[in-house]
């Protein structure tokens, strides 16, 4: 395939894998756009390979889980090399990391992150949470940072970006209990369903919503921190990449904040975000990226926020 059919097949992949990222995408600038899309599509591919799901939807128990993990990770390590592999998304992996000088060990983290789930592991700890959430969403941010133009060794930039990756997984999460636990699947840590006094494997029962939804209601406060920290690495970036992350950061932090005020009632029906409420998103981003050097002046980054492994 061309790098125009690898970027074409990349561009189908995020229109069907994710309308709020398609929607933020179209903010970048061309070059950005492009290379956005095709790390997209490698992160969705890999994502698909081991949950069984056709671009993030009907994910399902796979009873082949480490084989699947062993499988990307043998083609995510040959589109590293900038071999051709034959499969669309890897060979988008194989584009972007020559175009912008990706720093390997990122994507390896990101597989490292499917391979827990293949161990069907499980967090104990707020800590083992969080660590979960930096394998397969913050060092996506991270990656992305790049893409944009930050400097690899931009350690606080980048900490800013694997802030917003942490926060979407944690609004994730908080939305998608019903889900993860139809697919046999728990991401709520067992030291805060012992806090509750929640059975294993009984949270989504209905004696114990409205314990449920005092953990969302913490994912969502976590989400909220990490988000609110992100906006200011805004500043670093250019002026239209700042407008796409100020406008996804506002889309899923409408998630974990709808997830938190629906209380025990988050799980009735899927939470998501209208285009009309994208718009608005949008719109406001695109105001904030422009004042980003008044409203996100450097600053000390939040002790007490969870930091990624240098």
């Amino acid at each position: 395939m061309t790098r125009a059919q690898i970027v074409a097949a990349a561009r189908d992949s995020i229109a069907v894998g994710s309308k709020s990222f398609a929607a933020a995408s179209k903010l970048f600038d061309p070059v950005t756009r492009e290379r956005a899309w095709l790390l997209y599509a490698w992160c969705r591919r890999c994502d698909d390979i081991a949950d069984g799901q056709d671009h993030g939807h009907g994910m399902t128990a796979v009873v082949d889980a480490p084989a699947r993990v062993a499988e990307l990770a043998a083609m995510t390590e040959a589109a590293l090399r900038g071999e051709k592999t034959g499969d669309a998304a890897f060979d988008a992996l194989a584009l972007v990391a020559a175009e912008v000088d990706l720093p390997p060990q990122w994507p390896r983290d990101l597989v490292a992150g499917f391979a827990l789930d293949a161990e069907e592991w499980r967090p104990r700890s707020t800590n083992d949470l969080y660590r979960y959430c930096y394998h397969v969403a913050g060092v996506v941010g991270c990656m992305m940072a790049v893409v944009m133009g930050v400097r690899p060794d931009d350690e606080e930039t980048l900490d800013r970006a694997c802030d917003l990756g942490i926060a979407f997984q944690l609004a994730n999460i908080a939305r998608d209990v019903a889900e993860d636990a139809a697919a046999g699947r728990c991401y709520l840590p067992v030291d805060w369903l012992v806090e509750m006094d929640v059975p294993p494997g009984e949270h989504m029962k209905p004696p114990y919503r409205r314990r449920l939804a005092v953990l969302a209601r913490r994912l969502a406060a976590g989400a909220a921190g990490h988000e609110a920290s992100a906006r200011y690495g805004t500043p670093a970036l250019p002026f239209r990449s700042a407008w796409a992350v100020l406008a996804a950061a506002g889309i899923y932090g409408a998630i974990g904040r709808e997830v938190a005020a629906k209380g025990e009632h988050a799980w009735d029906h899927r939470v998501t975000t209208s285009r009309t409420a994208k718009l608005r998103f949008v719109a406001r981003a695109g105001w904030q990226a422009a004042r980003r050097e008044r409203l996100y002046r450097p600053s000390v980054r939040d002790p007490a926020l969870w930091t990624r492994p240098r």
